[in-house]
C-alpha cells in the first residue's frame, strides 16, 4: 500500500458506536499490536487501559471517553474510545470537533443496525471522515454482504465495501482486500497470512468492480478507465480512497475481530494512509491561526491530582507554563501530559496534531477553543442534548449541602450534559441528564470521589391550584395585649381569572375606609396566602379585589392588615371551588418509524393526547410524534422509549399549559402532599 507523500503529523481517531459493539476491546487490540501495552487486557478481567474508573469496572461498560496515544509504523495516533451507551452520547459529541476521523464499530447482527444511526447521522452531518468496522466478524451468521445492504439504511453516505469475507464451514476465516487484490487468512492473535485467491478470484473481481464503480462516481478519470475496460493503477485507487474518505463522500467498510486481533492491522494501515491530517479538522471548524497555537478542549477530568483538560492542538505548538486565551478569560498551563487510560506521561511541549492533557486550566470548559495569542476564535458548535431524565437529590447529612453543590459543579465540568437545578418553590434539588444509568453513575462518583452520601427519589411535580367560582369574604384581625393592640379589617372579593393570567389585585377602596398606606399590606397578605391554597399548592389565575374595610387610628398596622388579608383568604378560598392544576407539556418523541405505533401507545397509556406525527427532518426512516402529556407522566418516559427502540429513541419537551386534574388522581395527589407536608 503506497504511503502518503508530504508527511502527516499526529492524528486523533474516535472509536464510536453502540454499547456492546466492542470498542474498548478494539482499543486494547490496537494498543497490544502497536506495542503500547505489554499485555492485552480484557473487560471481564477488569484490566483494560480504558474503563479504569470504579463505575466503568462495576458495569463493564464505558461511562466516559478513554484516551490512549500509541505509535504505529512511526506515526502517532491518539484513540478516543467513546462510551457506547446512548446515555453518555454527549461525551462523543464533545470530542467530534477535534478529531480527524472516526471508526464506527458495529456487530454483524441485522437486529442491531438501528443502534448505529445516532452515530452515523452526526458524523455525516458534520462531514467527519469515518470508517465502519464490522467487529466480531468471526461470530457472524448469515451472508456478510447481505448485511451491507441493511447497514446502508443507517447511513446517509454510501458505504464502500473494502473487504469481502472468506467463509469456511459457515464461519469467517479471513478476508479479501479489494484494493490490494490479496486474500488473507486470520491467525489467532497474530498478523493475517497471505493466501492464494484460488476459487475466490471471480467473486473478488466482481466485488472490486463494484467498489471501483462507487469510487468512480466522484472521479471522472476512473470512470473513463472502467468504461474502457482498463484496470486503474493501484496507486490511483488508493489515492481515490484517501480523497473520498477525506471529503466525506464514502464510508469504507472493513471487517475484523478485536477479540482475536484479526483485521486490526488492516484497519491501522487504512488509518495511517487515508486519514487526513489535523489541518482538515482545523479548517472544518474555521480555525485559521497563522502559526499561533490553537487548541480545542475535548474533555475535562477531575481526579486526585486536580483538573486535566484533554486538548487537541489544531495548530502551532504549546509549552508547559504557557498562557492560553479564550473567550471567557486566560489560563496558564500547569502541566502537560500524554494519556494512556489513567496513566500519564509528562511532556514539555506539544506540537500541531498532538492530543494532550493540560493541567489546571481553571475556568476552561469542555468545548472551549483557546489560543496562545489574543485573537478572534470561532465558537465551535457542539450539539446539546435535551434532558430526558431526572431525580431529586439530597444529602443524608444536611451539613453536606454546600459540599454537594461544589461536587456537582466538578461533575458538570467533566460532563456538561449533567444539569443541576435548585427549586425554591418545591424545596428540592434535582439532578437531570440523559437517563437512569447516567445519573446513577453521577451519584456513585459523588460518593467515590467526594465522599458524599446522598439519597434520591423521583422529582416532585409542580402542581398548582385555582378556583372555579367567585366568593366574598370578610377578614378581621384584632388583638389586645396591653399597650398598642393589633387591628386590621378587610372585605375582599375573590374571582377566577382565565387560565394563564396569573394573579391580579385591585384596589376598590373609597372614602379612605382603609388608609392608603395599608393597601399594599393587604396585597402582601393575599400574595403570602397564595403560596399554599386550600389544597396545599400555589394558587394561580385568581383575582382579588379589596372592596371595603375599617381601621383603628392607634392599633392598625401593616402587619395587622397583612394578617387580616390572610384570614380573609383562608376562610374565603374553600368556598371558591378550588381545583388542582397539573402542568401539561408539549412533547416531541423521536423514534425509528417501525416503533411509531408503539410510541403512540405509550403516549396514550400515560394520559397523553396525540397531536399527530410526521417524518423526522433529516433522519431517514425516523418519525417525530407530537403530543401533549402531563409532566407527572414523563419521569421515566425515556426508559419506555429506549426499550422500544434498542436505546435510540428520545424526546424533547416544553411547558404548554396548566390543566385541571380531578377525580381519584387529584385526591391521591392532595393526600400524598398533605402527608409529606
Amino acid at each position: 500500500m503506497p504511503k502518503k507523500s508530504g508527511g502527516v503529523g499526529p492524528r486523533a481517531v474516535a472509536l464510536v458506536g453502540p454499547y456492546g459493539s466492542g470498542k474498548t476491546t478494539l482499543l486494547e487490540s490496537i494498543l497490544s499490536i502497536t506495542g503500547a501495552v505489554q499485555r492485552k487486557g480484557a473487560i471481564a478481567q477488569k484490566n483494560t487501559v480504558g474503563d479504569a474508573t470504579p463505575e466503568a469496572r462495576a458495569r463493564q461498560m464505558s461511562v466516559e471517553v478513554n484516551c490512549a496515544t500509541a505509535k504505529y509504523l512511526d506515526e502517532t495516533f491518539t484513540f478516543l474510545d467513546c462510551p457506547g451507551s446512548i446515555e453518555f452520547l454527549a461525551d462523543t459529541l464533545n470530542v467530534l470537533p477535534g478529531i480527524d476521523a472516526a471508526v464506527v464499530v458495529c456487530e454483524p447482527e441485522p437486529a442491531k443496525i438501528q443502534m448505529l444511526q445516532p452515530y452515523l447521522k452526526r458524523l455525516d452531518d458534520l462531514n467527519i471522515p469515518h470508517f465502519l468496522f464490522i467487529n466480531k466478524i468471526d461470530k457472524a451468521s448469515g451472508a456478510v454482504r447481505d448485511l451491507l445492504g441493511l447497514l446502508q439504511s443507517a447511513s446517509d453516505k454510501p458505504l464502500l465495501m473494502r473487504q469481502i469475507p472468506i467463509v469456511e464451514s459457515g464461519r469467517v476465516k479471513g478476508f479479501v482486500d479489494l484494493a490490494l487484490e490479496r486474500a488473507f487468512q486470520y491467525a489467532p492473535h497474530a498478523e493475517s497470512k497471505v493466501i492464494e485467491l484460488g476459487g475466490l478470484a471471480g467473486e473478488e473481481k466482481q466485488a472490486r468492480f463494484a467498489m471501483l464503480e462507487k469510487l468512480a462516481d466522484y472521479d471522472e478519470h476512473l470512470m473513463e478507465e472502467l468504461l474502457s475496460d482498463r484496470e486503474p493503477p493501484r496507486d490511483e485507487v488508493f489515492a481515490d480512497l484517501s480523497k473520498e474518505l477525506a471529503e466525506g463522500a464514502v464510508v469504507p467498510v472493513l471487517l475484523g475481530s478485536a477479540e482475536g486481533d484479526n483485521g486490526i492491522r488492516r484497519l491501522l494501515k487504512a488509518l495511517r494512509h487515508e486519514v487526513p491530517d489535523v489541518a482538515v479538522a482545523a479548517n472544518r471548524i474555521g480555525i485559521k491561526a497563522d502559526g499561533e497555537a490553537v487548541v480545542q478542549i475535548l474533555k475535562t477530568y477531575n481526579g486526585a491530582h486536580g483538573k486535566l483538560s484533554l486538548a487537541r492542538v489544531l495548530s502551532g505548538s504549546l509549552k508547559d507554563g504557557g498562557v492560553l486565551h479564550g473567550r471567557d478569560g486566560d489560563a496558564r498551563i500547569g502541566g502537560m501530559f500524554v494519556l494512556r487510560g489513567d496513566a500519564q506521561s509528562k511532556l514539555t511541549e506539544a506540537k500541531t496534531g498532538d492530543t494532550v492533557a493540560l493541567g489546571r486550566l481553571e475556568g476552561v470548559r469542555t468545548g472551549d477553543t483557546l489560543s496562545s495569542a489574543k485573537m478572534a476564535l470561532p465558537k465551535v458548535h457542539i450539539e446539546e442534548l435535551p434532558v430526558v431524565y431526572g431525580f431529586a437529590i439530597e444529602t443524608t447529612d444536611r451539613k453536606d449541602e454546600v459540599k454537594l453543590t461544589a461536587a456537582i459543579h466538578k461533575l458538570q465540568e467533566e460532563d456538561p450534559s449533567l444539569h443541576f437545578k435548585q427549586d425554591a418553590d418545591l424545596h428540592e434539588m434535582a439532578l437531570l441528564g440523559q437517563g437512569e444509568i447516567h445519573l446513577k453513575v453521577a451519584v456513585e462518583k459523588l460518593q467515590s470521589k467526594y465522599g458524599l452520601k446522598v439519597a434520591t427519589h423521583p422529582p416532585k411535580t409542580p402542581y398548582k391550584e385555582t378556583i372555579r367560582k367567585a366568593a366574598k369574604q370578610h377578614g378581621r384581625h384584632k388583638r389586645q395585649s396591653g399597650g398598642h393592640g393589633q387591628f386590621g379589617d378587610v372585605h375582599i372579593e375573590i374571582r377566577p381569572l382565565p387560565r394563564g393570567t396569573g394573579f391580579a389585585f385591585e384596589d376598590q377602596i373609597k372614602g379612605g375606609v382603609v388608609p392608603r398606606q395599608f393597601i399594599p399590606s393587604v396585597e402582601k397578605g393575599v400574595v403570602e396566602y397564595l403560596k399554599h391554597g386550600p389544597l396545599g399548592f400555589p394558587v394561580v389565575d385568581i383575582g382579588v379585589a379589596l372592596v371595603d374595610g375599617s381601621y383603628h387610628t392607634v392599633d392598625s398596622s401593616d402587619a395587622a392588615f397583612q394578617t387580616a388579608a390572610r384570614v380573609a383568604m383562608s376562610e374565603g378560598m374553600p368556598n371558591c371551588a378550588p381545583v388542582l392544576l397539573e402542568p401539561i407539556m408539549r412533547v416531541k418523541i423521536h423514534v425509528p418509524n417501525d416503533a411509531t405505533a408503539k410510541a403512540n401507545q405509550v403516549v396514550s397509556g400515560r394520559r397523553g393526547q396525540l397531536m399527530g406525527y410526521d417524518a423526522r427532518p433529516g433522519w431517514k426512516g425516523w418519525d417525530s410524534v407530537e403530543a401533549q402529556m402531563p409532566l407527572s407522566e414523563l419521569h421515566d418516559l425515556i426508559i419506555d422509549l429506549r426499550s422500544l427502540t434498542q436505546g435510540v429513541g428520545t424526546y424533547e419537551m416544553e411547558f404548554d399549559h396548566l390543566a385541571e386534574l380531578s377525580g381519584k388522581l387529584a385526591e391521591q395527589v392532595v393526600a400524598t402532599h398533605r402527608v409529606a407536608a
